[in-house]
């Protein structure tokens, strides 16, 4: 059984099972943060519900390529030149915009836990649609590169990039952009976030932020999980290109690189179903006391209605 066909087998089938678990909790996700009121006014839990959003999309999108691809052997982005600049934008700008939310809501769980008054209120539901706002005009712009660049060579037949300036900007993006910026901006405010709540004596009565913060920090161990070693293979591959390989050798390097390709959909699918977990008792809870509150007044006003009669 040679390594090709593993990463094809692996591919089938962790894709599928990526598929239906990351869309499926992805909609929990956003079910359940929209459902309660609270939640839909929280910066944090509206970075969640916008990058949920551009998760669906992305797995989708990028899943269901790659599964046509490995059951079918037709590459749809290289088809015609269409689709290879489409799929090109589409996948890094979801992403980008995914990730941009996490490290915003990061961000947000350093302003909320903050003992500064000044700084708890830049954790404001209007910034927060503004910045999301600039953040996907930011990120369609930075795509445009792909509509102007993006070709399929009739020498190679793959869609790539035939600018040499901008094929050597691709790995700065990946290594940047996808692996080290946001890691890095999660890590720093993750860790403030946590000193702040083992400082701060009146969180422990605030369980909802708690666990919104929980999720956060989670958030942070996946994203270093399931990217850094997807961009350590990326640094090796360029370091690398210039090295004569055999044969034995680059299958190999292909087998870890779809390997490591399908570990970082962890951040896409097993985070969300976290977080689905994590407010779920939360939401049959606001629900519990949504009828108990209306049980109470349709009490109290049997019993005014009595007293009046």
């Amino acid at each position: 059984m040679s390594l090709t066909y593993i990463a094809q087998q692996c591919t089938i089938y962790g894709g599928f099972f990526l598929l239906i678990t990351g869309t499926v909790g992805n909609f929990l996700t956003i079910l359940t943060f929209s459902s309660v009121r609270i939640y839909r006014t929280t910066p944090s839990t509206f970075y969640f519900i916008i990058g949920s959003i551009h998760n669906i999309v992305y797995i989708l999108i990028n899943l269901i390529v790659r599964l046509i691809n490995a059951i079918t052997g037709f590459e749809l982005n290289t088809s015609s030149k269409a689709w290879c600049m489409m799929l090109t934008f589409l996948i890094g700008y979801l992403g980008l915009t995914s990730f941009t939310c996490s490290c915003l809501a990061t961000i947000d769980q350093f302003f909320v836990t903050s003992r500064n008054a000044h700084v708890r209120r830049c954790s404001n539901i209007k910034w927060a649609h503004r910045i999301v706002f600039i953040v996907m005009i930011i990120w369609c712009l930075h795509g445009i590169p792909d509509f102007l660049y993006y070709n399929i060579p009739p020498v190679t037949t793959s869609c790539e990039s035939t600018n040499p300036h901008y094929l050597t900007y691709i790995p700065i993006y990946i290594l940047g952009l996808q692996c080290g910026i946001p890691v890095l901006i999660m890590l720093v405010f993750g860790s403030l976030a946590y000193r702040n709540i083992h400082q701060t004596r009146a969180l422990a009565r605030q369980q909802a932020d708690r666990q919104i913060t929980k999720m956060v920090l989670m958030q942070i161990i996946l994203v270093v999980i399931s990217m850094i070693p997807f961009g350590i293979m990326t640094a090796y591959s360029l370091i690398t290109a210039g090295v004569s390989k055999s044969i034995d050798q680059q299958i190999k390097e292909y087998f870890v690189t779809i390997i490591l390709v399908l570990v970082t959909y962890l951040y896409y699918v097993v985070c969300l179903l976290f977080k689905y977990i994590f407010m779920k008792s939360f939401f049959c809870r606001a629900i519990s006391t949504y009828f108990l509150f209306h049980q109470v007044v349709f009490v109290s006003q049997l019993k005014s209605g009595y007293a009046a009669g």
